[in-house]
């Protein structure tokens, strides 16, 4: 009789969790509280527009990536992509030239160095980070270890080439910038504090510079990064179908309220059907969960378990995460201005914060990309913001706020994009009271545990929990966030599942 195993939310990680264990021959069930699976990395339509809820871009698709390996196993077709190149181009305030982050790494080299002059030996030490960091995680290790197994996964995956990594593994960035003499260089440290944000969510003082130098080096060749045809949704859709292919089952509508251990090493998990209210109960041997970790403390139903007063005692010390404002815009082609790149970030005072409007990321869609008709275009324009500024406030208050982050983004967005009455077509906003409602996430949060020196890689919270076979999977786990992380994340909880059966 094949071992059960329940998953817990539809993200990715949860999706590739799932399929994976159904491909290795695990009973499968996965439940999803929304009624669209891909969580962050799912999609909405309104008025022939599709836009991308969160995620934009996609990691990991290249031979030897870990969607690629994914894919492979399973047996199913990688989705259609085109490169982002340049991956980014980052506006400095005051500046009308971005500062592009190309593909070809030459052309990278010779962009860094004609913006950042003497800055080329700390990027040197970051490609160099970046190769044994890269090597390394191939090799599939188990970070942070917590048991005799795990520690024989990471200690196989050490060769000479990752002694490099070791004196700098409780170093930040900004002690490497300091190390270089170039920590008050304002337009690098700007630049590289808008780039770590988005993937570290933390900036140059916090985030651990072995982290920076993947999250930096990732969208150069033979990595980099791409943009969906169709839209995020198809990665989604994609391993939903080999979930599917190996027996696997995906309940969406369904909100898991509890889990328990039980005394004959059994998991009970309690489910509420959103759609009639009715409240089921089912046995696995194995829960997977795809949920922030601060979700996950209060699912478990397990006080006195041994382990489990620390473990939420660290939950509940990590500092807070950051929520995110997004405006949808669907518009006609006109307000794109030409050669527009997928992918933009600006920034629009020194004097300010990374985030609350004084920041954006934008990805623009390309013509027949799938997310809107032709002559028209999508904009999806994202700002960190402070979740408590949201929540516990009067609907009316949350409105008024929520017009006023709306209007301010637009206006910031009209400086580049040709935006009016006649161009903007659909317009809408996301608020972190929107992500709690449509993901479940605790307060609406984004982008999982900050990769600070103290929460990142050995030092992580581990996929392998305190409660004996209750997994976590997802961006609070090593290696964080986005597709490519939460991917290595439920690989690495799937391989520790089958070593235990």
């Amino acid at each position: 009789m094949s071992k059960q195993a329940i998953v817990v939310g539809a993200g990715i990680g949860g999706l590739t969790a799932g399929a994976l264990l159904a491909r290795r021959g695990y009973d499968v069930s996965l439940y999803e509280q929304a009624y669209v699976p891909g969580g962050c990395a799912s999609t909405f339509k309104r008025r022939g527009f599709t836009f991308d809820v969160g995620a934009t871009q996609v990691a990991g698709l290249e031979p030897g990536g870990i969607h690629h390996r994914i894919f492979e196993e399973l047996e199913i077709d990688l989705p259609p992509v085109t490169p982002c190149d340049p991956a980014c181009a980052v506006f400095l305030p005051g500046e009308t030239q971005p500062i592009n982050v190309w593909r070809d790494p030459e052309k990278w080299q010779q962009e860094r160095q004609q913006q950042f002059p003497g800055s080329e030996p700390f990027w040197q030490l970051l490609a160099k980070l970046f190769q044994a960091s890269w090597q390394f995680q191939g090799r599939d290790p188990v970070l942070p270890p917590r048991n005799l197994w795990d520690l024989w996964q990471l200690t196989s995956a050490l060769r000479l080439d990752t002694l490099i990594t070791v004196p700098f593994t409780l170093m930040t960035v900004g002690d490497a910038l300091r190390l270089y003499g170039i920590y008050n260089d304002r337009r690098l440290k700007t630049f590289l504090d808008l780039q770590l944000k988005l993937y570290s969510q933390v900036d140059t003082d916090e985030t651990a510079l072995l982290y920076a130098a993947t999250a930096l080096g990732v969208s150069q060749e033979p990595q980099g990064l791409y943009h969906l045809q169709g839209s995020m949704q198809v990665l989604s859709d994609r391993l939903v179908e080999g979930l599917k292919k190996y027996g696997g089952k995906l309940f969406t509508g369904h909100s898991v309220e509890k889990i328990e251990t039980l005394k004959d090493k059994k998991t009970k998990v309690t489910i509420r059907v959103r759609k009639t209210g009715e409240t089921i109960t089912k046995i696995a041997d194995h829960v997977v969960t795809n949920v922030p970790v601060q979700n996950l403390v209060k699912m478990i139903d397990t006080p006195t378990k041994p382990g489990f007063n620390l473990y939420q005692q660290r939950v509940d010390k990590l500092p807070e995460a950051s929520g995110a404002f997004v405006i949808y815009l669907g518009v006609d082609e006109k307000a794109i201005p030409e050669s527009c790149p997928p992918h933009l970030q600006f920034f629009y005072d020194y004097d300010g914060i990374i985030g609350e409007n004084n920041s954006l990321f934008v990805s623009v869609s390309k013509p027949g990309d799938g997310r809107a008709k032709k002559g028209q275009r999508t904009i999806i324009a994202s700002s960190f913001t402070d979740t408590q500024i949201w929540n516990n406030i009067s609907e009316e208050k949350y409105q008024q706020l929520k017009q006023q982050y709306s209007q301010e983004a637009i206006a910031r967005l009209s400086n580049y994009f040709h935006l009016n009455a006649d161009t903007i077509i659909h317009q809408e906003a996301a608020t972190p009271r929107t992500f709690a409602y449509y993901t479940a996430r605790d307060k609406g949060i984004v982008g999982g545990v900050g990769q600070r020196v103290s929460t990142f890689g050995p030092f992580g919270i581990a996929t392998r929990t305190p409660m004996k076979n209750i997994w976590l999977v997802g961006d609070s786990t090593h290696p964080g966030e986005g597709t490519a992380g939460v991917s290595y994340s439920a690989l690495t909880a799937v391989r520790q599942i089958e070593r235990m059966t």
